[in-house]
């Protein structure tokens, strides 16, 4: 958000150069806002007992251009403070949930029957820093 907030107005609607999907900030962070949700409503499923439709109901990890493409559709008509505030608040639950884990519930492999042959951080981390280093690479790139 570091990034961002050093943008003008002006440059933070502006759109990107190329490529039909991230077209501008709205359209990355709208993109991390919602895989926070995602990865929230996993673990509240599986901690459940239940199996949750990963990554999204009625797509697979190998549909996940579709999926994103979808995310991305949904966003285009929200603007970019909104999703600024609910990046916000997504953000604070996910990290509110990683606080609320020991380093063993964390990364140990197979503790919990939803994640499957992982760990519940490896989850947080394809949905967190990961993700953020992919934002940040892709708005840096922008103003090239």
């Amino acid at each position: 958000m570091s990034l961002v907030n050093s943008y003008s107005d002006n440059e933070a609607n502006k759109e990107f150069p190329e490529g039909p999907m991230f077209r501008n900030i709205r359209d990355v962070l709208a993109h991390l806002h919602h895989w926070h949700l995602m990865l929230l409503e996993w673990y509240r499923v599986g901690t459940k007992g239940e199996k949750p439709d990963m990554p999204a109901k009625g797509y697979t990890w190998k549909t996940l251009p579709e999926l994103n493409r979808k995310i991305w559709e949904s966003y285009l008509e929200v603007d970019l403070n909104t999703v600024k505030e609910s990046l916000s608040s997504s953000y604070s639950k996910v990290q509110d949930l990683i606080n609320a884990h020991s380093e063993t519930e964390l990364f140990q492999k197979k503790r919990y029957q939803w994640t499957g042959s992982t760990s519940l951080g490896a989850y947080l981390i394809s949905n967190t820093c990961s993700h953020y280093q992919w934002a940040i690479k892709r708005i840096k790139k922008s103003k090239k």
